[in-house]
């Protein structure tokens, strides 16, 4: 039982000694006191005005004598109107500190037979080409919320739907057969998904000059520029040939899905690369290759009831407009299907293949609208988890020169991105990695990794997720203020002191005894230290990393604070010395399990 359980069970007490009334915990208000006050925690006294049927000051008063007089937890009280803030005894801060102390996953809540199972798909790249800065953030997220869902004693289940088929697939494809040579990731020494994205944006530059000179020609005829260009794009040869190719692989034509199969296959190989590097990984991946057949039956299921009704070119559609919403296209005319229904048939198999209790999309809030659509229709086909589906809608990620754009060959690439962090962390760490005793390649390299990946991890996970944001490799990487190496160079500096209270024999107890002093300082990080729990239930109730992230900086400045003020193996009193090693090694362990949830490693040494 933490400190706030024990005063609430304390007030409840208070209020049926004092005043002959029953309340429940729900009604005992306590918050944390604002820094102009004394104390460590504010009881809210308005609630208990009725039953006292006094003023508040005098309210507060009473319960505050009481407390003081009957509550271990409580040393001291002062009142400011209706609020009582209450100075909490330095053995109850001792005490929770050596269950925190004695708890290795602290704040952390195991799953069960009985927990609910959530499903998290996230990345959902396409395989025409490499992941990019917007994959990082997708993935990012994706992760660190699958960890803090975990944490809150839910059973997890990651997924990844790649979308492996359609008309931008068949333009890398075609692209590579007219201008590819034969080139293959062996013998070019490019990633499969690189080689791949370049013949994506080869398709982009060879149709571009077709439609080009097709308008000059339709404009020479008469045509004005706006009718010219869009005749130009529906006539042009190459994109007819994309078509046809996308029509022959439905037709499951063998030349073109043996070549389908290669070039995917290239591709899958770049990305898990990548996803090694990031600490991504996934329990099931689906492919809209499989799913989007799936999606066709579900649909002809909801035509059969009624759900759905058929136009006269034979496209089937969706009428949401008892919804609020429009009409909503689910089959194509020639039988082909949409997004819509790849989405239909990826809930279909998911589950078949697990007990889903909540479903959540990491997904871009440009498809916002689309995610409400498929809530009402996965509710309409029965899904028990359809209408509660949670869309977790990320805002876009910019670079300081503008927005990226695949086809143009203008993203910033995951791997370049990996390198340079990790690159940039070498240089920027040099100084400090030089100064560590017998230090090798091998371990500088690692440091080096660790810092430059936490660096860019922390940067993008911080920032609320519903937010557009700006990233800035150079802002990531500094080792001072709100950053992922501020965080990670205090967790080393711990690890530092506590090795060196292991080479002096100087044991950590399992216990503190309750008689130590504790200056004012020391106690505001135990309550610290003690919300972690609070900040990761806060966490997975908003579905917010950066919830997380900005909890181990705070934890971090405070501890730095109290770092440059209190000596710790200089410290005379041996008892405030084992104090203050305990209260390191559980800030320590704090961060890196916050860290940890966020999918970033923390080193041993910087």
């Amino acid at each position: 039982m933490n400190i706030e359980e024990k005063l609430t069970q304390d007030v409840v007490l208070a209020i049926k000694t004092l005043y002959g009334a029953e309340v429940t915990p729900a009604q005992v208000q306590l918050q944390k006191t604002k820094k102009e006050f004394e104390g460590h925690l504010t009881l809210v006294v308005f609630p208990f005005l009725k039953m006292s049927r006094k003023k508040p000051e005098d309210t507060a008063q009473e319960i505050g004598n009481y407390l003081t007089e009957n509550s271990s937890v409580i040393s001291k009280f002062n009142v400011i109107k209706g609020f009582l803030n209450l100075t909490i005894a330095s053995s109850a801060w001792v005490e929770l500190l050596n269950s925190i102390h004695a708890n290795n996953a602290y704040g952390i809540t195991k799953a069960d037979d009985n927990s609910p199972l959530v499903m998290i798909e996230y990345s959902s790249p396409n395989t025409n080409k490499p992941l990019h800065l917007g994959h990082v953030r997708n993935n990012l997220l994706g992760v660190s919320l699958a960890n803090i869902i975990a944490a809150n004693g839910n059973k997890v289940v990651k997924t990844n739907i790649v979308n492996d088929r359609g008309i931008h697939i068949c333009k890398s494809m075609l692209a590579w057969l007219k201008y590819g040579n034969g080139e293959t990731p062996e013998n070019s020494g490019k990633k499969g998904d690189h080689l791949i994205g370049d013949y994506y944006v080869a398709f982009d530059k060879h149709y571009r000059a077709e439609v080009k000179e097709l308008m000059a020609q339709y404009m020479q005829e008469g045509m004005n520029e706006e009718d010219a260009k869009a005749k130009a794009e529906k006539e042009s040869p190459l994109m007819k040939e994309a078509h046809d190719m996308l029509v022959k692989w439905e037709q499951n034509d063998p030349e073109v899905r043996a070549l389908w199969k290669k070039m995917n296959d290239w591709v899958y190989a770049g990305f898990d690369e990548t996803y090694k590097a990031l600490g991504v990984t996934f329990d099931k991946i689906y492919y809209e290759s499989n799913t989007y057949l799936e999606g066709k039956d579900k649909v002809q299921e909801g035509l059969d009831k009624g759900f759905f009704y058929r136009k006269d070119d034979n496209s089937v559609w969706a009428d949401l407009t008892a919804e609020g919403l429009d009409h909503k296209l689910l089959l194509r005319g020639d039988g082909t299907s949409v997004y819509m229904t790849q989405d239909i048939g990826t809930a279909k198999l998911r589950f078949q293949d697990y007990p889903i209790n909540k479903m959540i999309y990491v997904v871009g809030n440009e498809q916002n609208y689309h995610f409400q659509v498929l809530s009402i229709l996965l509710d309409k086909l029965g899904f028990e988890w359809g209408k509660g589906l949670v869309h977790f809608s990320y805002g876009m990620v910019e670079l300081p020169n503008g927005k990226m754009k695949s086809r143009e060959g203008t993203v910033v690439d995951a791997d370049d991105l990996i390198e340079k962090m990790i690159g940039d962390a070498r240089q920027m760490s040099a100084d400090k990695i030089s100064k560590l005793a017998d230090i090798t390649e091998e371990e500088a390299k690692e440091i080096a990794r660790v810092v430059g990946l936490g660096a860019l991890k922390y940067f993008i996970l911080k920032v609320d997720p519903r937010k557009n944001m700006l990233f800035n490799p150079e802002e990531s990487i500094d080792f001072n203020g709100n950053t992922g190496p501020f965080i990670q160079y205090t967790y080393a500096r711990i690890k530092s002191v506590l090795r060196k209270a292991a080479e002096a024999n100087i044991a950590i107890p399992a216990t503190l005894p309750a008689s130590v002093e504790l200056s004012e300082k020391e106690e505001c990080l135990i309550q610290l230290v003690s919300e972690f729990a609070a900040a990761v239930k806060a966490a997975g109730n908003d579905y917010s990393p950066s919830t997380i992230a900005n909890y181990c900086y705070d934890l971090v400045k405070e501890y730095n604070q109290f770092y440059h003020d209190f000596s710790i193996l200089r410290e005379e009193d041996e008892q405030k010395k084992i104090f203050r090693l305990v209260l390191s090694a559980n800030v320590a362990k704090i961060i890196q399990l916050g860290m940890g949830l966020l999918g970033i490693e923390v080193p041993e040494r910087m």
